[in-house]
C-alpha cells in the first residue's frame, strides 16, 4: 500500500488542528433497497459514523426498518424514485433530465417522499440524492415545494437555484469507467485531501467533504480503505463524522 496519500491526509488534517479548527466528512451510500450481509458489513466498517443511506423510493423493503434499529447512526434520504433512465436521445443516464416533464417528475418525487416517510418516519431525512447525480437544472429550486429541503449531487460547482440544504458528495470510490472496483488509495485520498485544503484556505464552499459509496458492488480494496479511513478518523482529534441533513425535519 501506497502510505504517502494517506500521510497527505493526516498532515492536512494536522494543519485543521493547528488552526483550531475541526474537518467535517459525511458518508453517502447509494443504491439501497433492501438489509442484508453487505449493509452489515457497512455498519460493521463505520463502526457508529453516521452514515446516509440513499435509498430507492419505489423499491425500499419495510425491513430496512429493523436495521436502522440496530444502527442508530444511520438514516434514509431519497435515492430518485425508481432509478431508471428517462433520458432521450444524446442524454446522459438520469432520471430527471431536461427533457422529462417537470410535473410528471415533481409526482415521482412526491411519491417517493411520501413512502419513504411512512416506511421510515423520522429515520428519513426530506433530502434528494438522484440517481446518477444528475437532475435537471430547473427542478432544485422546485424541491422545497414538494418537501424536499435537501440534495445532494457529486462535485457540482456550476449549482442553480436549490433547495436549502444542497450538500454534494466530493469522493467516488468505485472507477465506474474503468475496473468498476476501487479507484486506489492515490485518487480517493486525494480527492478528500484536495477538498479539505480548499475548505481550509477558503477556495471551496464551506460544506462537510462527503465520501460517497456503494455497498452492494465494493470489492475487497473498497473494504480496506473504509476501514482504513474510518479508524484514521476515530484516532486524530480535527475531525469528524456529521449527519449533514440530521436537521431536516420529515414533512
Amino acid at each position: 500500500m501506497n502510505t504517502q496519500p494517506w500521510q497527505d491526509l493526516r498532515d492536512e488534517l494536522d494543519l485543521w488542528a493547528e488552526a483550531g479548527r475541526t474537518a467535517t466528512l459525511w458518508w453517502r451510500d447509494d443504491d439501497t433497497v433492501k438489509p442484508g450481509p453487505l449493509l452489515e458489513r457497512l455498519a460493521q466498517t463505520a463502526s457508529g459514523a453516521p452514515v446516509s443511506l440513499a435509498v430507492i423510493a419505489a423499491l425500499a423493503d419495510p425491513s430496512l426498518t429493523a436495521f436502522l434499529d440496530k444502527h442508530p447512526g444511520f438514516s434514509v434520504i431519497q435515492h430518485g424514485y425508481a432509478h431508471r433512465s428517462h433520458a432521450g436521445p444524446g442524454e446522459k443516464k438520469s432520471e430527471f433530465p431536461e427533457s422529462r416533464d417537470a410535473k410528471e417528475m415533481l409526482a415521482d418525487l412526491t411519491t417517493g417522499r411520501e413512502r419513504l416517510t411512512a416506511i421510515f418516519g423520522t429515520r428519513f431525512r426530506p433530502a434528494l440524492a438522484p440517481p446518477w447525480n444528475r437532475i435537471a437544472d430547473s427542478l432544485p429550486a422546485q424541491l422545497e415545494d414538494i418537501g424536499l429541503s435537501g440534495l445532494s449531487t457529486y462535485r457540482r460547482s456550476d449549482r442553480p437555484a436549490g433547495p436549502r440544504c444542497w450538500i454534494d458528495t466530493h469522493c467516488d470510490i468505485i472507477a465506474w469507467r474503468g475496473s468498476r472496483g476501487f479507484v486506489g488509495d492515490g485518487e480517493a485520498l486525494a480527492l478528500i485531501t484536495d477538498h479539505l485544503h480548499a475548505r481550509r484556505i477558503g477556495a471551496a464552499l464551506e460544506e462537510p467533504t462527503g465520501i460517497m459509496t456503494h455497498h452492494i458492488v465494493h470489492d475487497d480494496a473498497c473494504w480496506t480503505f473504509l476501514h482504513a479511513l474510518a479508524a484514521l478518523v476515530a484516532a486524530h482529534p480535527a475531525v469528524r463524522w456529521v449527519d449533514p441533513f440530521s436537521d431536516l425535519a420529515p414533512k
